[in-house]
């Protein structure tokens, strides 16, 4: 395989699952680890039986998420990593804060989606977090990486703008022509000063099809994947292999 070189374009986390991401300059990844705090936390939509002292991976309908939640990407929010404190924006204004380590803290924030996602409700929902856990789509601790070139392929496809963010993605990347990403399935990668294995194609779902920016579910991103290029996968996991920092703008490199 001819080797291709990238560059990473944006970086993200997304410290509550389903909601809004919080982009980084930079951030250090540690070896078996997500990017520090993504999914670190999640709203239970019903009791699941989530044990915060063996916490385990539950599939990603037992939380809000944007699949079948959409109103979750009306939302801006906001998180203050070292006070652990989560900021909830509806309609431009503040509509919740709280610190997401305090019995008080959280339940503010639990009022907020009692009320937001009331007819959408299994039971009452609840902020879960375990030591060392993340709330992925996946029980394996990945990063997430968006070859922007497959994206850009897509919206031609559909003829309308694609916003990366349906995606969610932790690195977006650009330098690689449209769908590489798969081809790099087995391989390890340098980024920044980290070491990254490819393990696995992304398979999306509805929530793609909701629009980051005002929550209006408006395209059908797996339907025009799988009619178009007969899959329904855009981006990749990858393990992290090697910790060490990485930072927009640094160069991606096949390190096979």
């Amino acid at each position: 395989m001819t080797s291709q070189s990238a560059t990473v374009k944006s970086l993200y986390r997304y410290p509550v699952k389903g909601l809004s991401p919080q982009a980084l300059p930079r951030t250090a990844l540690t070896a078996g680890q997500t990017v520090p705090a993504d999914r670190l936390y999640a709203i239970e939509n019903g009791p699941i039986g989530f044990d915060p002292a063996k916490p385990a991976y539950f599939p990603k309908q037992r939380f809000l998420m944007l699949m079948k939640n959409e109103r979750l990407a009306a939302l801006r929010t906001d998180y203050d990593e070292p006070g652990h404190v989560l900021v909830i924006h509806s309609g431009g204004t503040e509509a919740a804060r709280g610190d997401l380590r305090t019995a008080g803290g959280r339940a503010a924030i639990e009022r907020f989606f009692a009320a937001y996602c009331a007819d959408e409700l299994r039971g009452p929902p609840k902020v879960l977090y375990g030591d060392g856990h993340s709330f992925s789509d996946v029980a394996k601790k990945v990063v997430s990486i968006i070859n922007l070139a497959s994206v850009a392929e897509l919206e031609t496809r559909i003829g309308a703008p694609v916003d990366p963010l349906r995606f969610r993605g932790n690195l977006y990347v650009t330098g690689w022509p449209a769908w590489h990403e798969f081809d790099l399935l087995g391989r390890t990668l340098n980024v920044g000063r980290a070491r990254l294995k490819v393990v696995k194609r992304i398979v999306r779902c509805a929530a793609t099809n909701v629009d980051p920016q005002t929550g209006i579910r408006d395209l059908t991103i797996p339907q025009t994947l799988m009619q178009n290029f007969n899959h329904m996968d855009c981006g990749v996991y990858a393990e992290v292999v090697t910790g060490g920092e990485i930072a927009v703008g640094d160069i991606i490199a096949d390190a096979n």
